[in-house]
């Protein structure tokens, strides 16, 4: 019987071949790192590889770090391994990542989505035995609508707010989710930014992704100076003091979470807007039996009854123990946060 091309350690994900880790939570000599979330990319690592388009927003909130880009597609000899990065469609540069050894092919998701965002690199399905998905949506309740269609709500929304000289504040993770939010809305008024989005906004911008342009917030920038705005800022910045300056206001927040009623209520969120950077349920069961994949371990999410589900399917299914956070139910700007 193969030896596994990947094993399961309490720092992270391990690859015994070619001596590697893939987004450990516990500092290593060599991490290869899927996305720039702070629950995949962690500081005290000794040296990181991840692609051309992830590094700059790792090195902007890691600090001075040893690191290489790898470009899509590029197949990296690591020790007794061979590594390659294939898009996720989670956020700008997320990667899958694809280990081959001896034959034996596993490929690492990281998170991911598969619907087509107009921005972020498209999800591409890697051909697998062995294929280790996040599960964050992991329920049959987790259906999102088509994008264009939650973007013609947000617009609505807002512009209603404009018509009634109220400024709109929507709560959105700053890389990410906030920047899918600017590219798809339509141009309903100006959009200002909490300086977090900000900082993400213009290093992705200097990359060349297509974002309009915007405005940071600072004590000069309120709801009297540019009426009718839409406010981007993170989670955190709901109903706090920062966001007073725009009253009257109206508060959104845009999160797979906002699926469900229940959430919105103990959140005390009253509009809540169903966009997500993860699958939803049909994108999960779509990507996994794309790969073909012949064991699926499942992580972070509704892992038991996902787990189930596969096995009901037919699928060798397992569940990871991990410590990536997910869509977690902490709504401040941290780690996964609400995406």
């Amino acid at each position: 019987m193969a030896k596994p091309v990947l094993t399961f350690t309490e720092q992270g994900i391990y690859c015994p071949a070619g001596d590697f880790y893939i987004d450990p939570w516990r500092p290593v000599d060599r991490a290869l790192i899927t996305h720039g979330h702070s629950d995949h990319a962690r500081m005290g690592h000794g040296t990181y590889l991840a692609t051309h388009a992830a590094l700059p927003v790792i090195r902007h909130r890691l600090g001075p770090i040893t690191a290489d880009a790898i470009a899509y597609g590029e197949r990296r000899q690591v020790g007794g391994a061979v590594v390659s990065f294939h898009p996720a469609g989670h956020v700008p540069g997320s990667a899958q990542i694809r280990v081959e050894v001896e034959g034996q092919v596993w490929v690492v998701s990281g998170d991911y989505k598969t619907e087509a965002d107009g921005l972020t690199e498209t999800f591409e399905p890697v051909a697998c035995h062995a294929f280790i998905s996040e599960c964050t949506f992991g329920l049959p309740v987790f259906r999102w609508a088509p994008q264009p269609q939650v973007m013609d709500d947000i617009a609505h929304w807002w512009a209603s707010n404009a018509a009634a000289g109220k400024t709109s504040i929507l709560g959105a993770y700053s890389f990410g989710k906030a920047q899918r939010l600017m590219a798809g809305l339509p141009p309903v008024g100006p959009i200002l930014t909490h300086g977090a989005v900000e900082e993400v906004t213009a290093i992705l911008r200097a990359q060349g992704y297509a974002l309009p342009p915007t405005i940071r917030v600072t004590r000069e920038v309120t709801g009297k100076t540019h009426p009718g705005a839409l406010v981007i800022a993170p989670p955190s910045a709901l109903g706090s003091v920062w966001a007073g300056r725009f009253a009257p206001s109206d508060e959104a927040f845009a999160s797979g979470w906002m699926a469900v009623r229940g959430i919105r209520r103990r959140r005390n969120l009253g509009t809540g807007f169903a966009l997500s950077d993860h699958a939803d349920w049909d994108g999960l069961n779509a990507a996994i039996k794309a790969t073909g994949a012949e064991k699926v371990y499942v992580t972070h999410g509704y892992t038991t009854p996902f787990r189930q589900w596969l096995a009901a399917q037919g699928h060798d299914a397992g569940i990871v123990a991990t410590e990536f956070a997910g869509d977690g139910a902490d709504i401040a700007d941290a780690g996964g946060g609400l995406q």
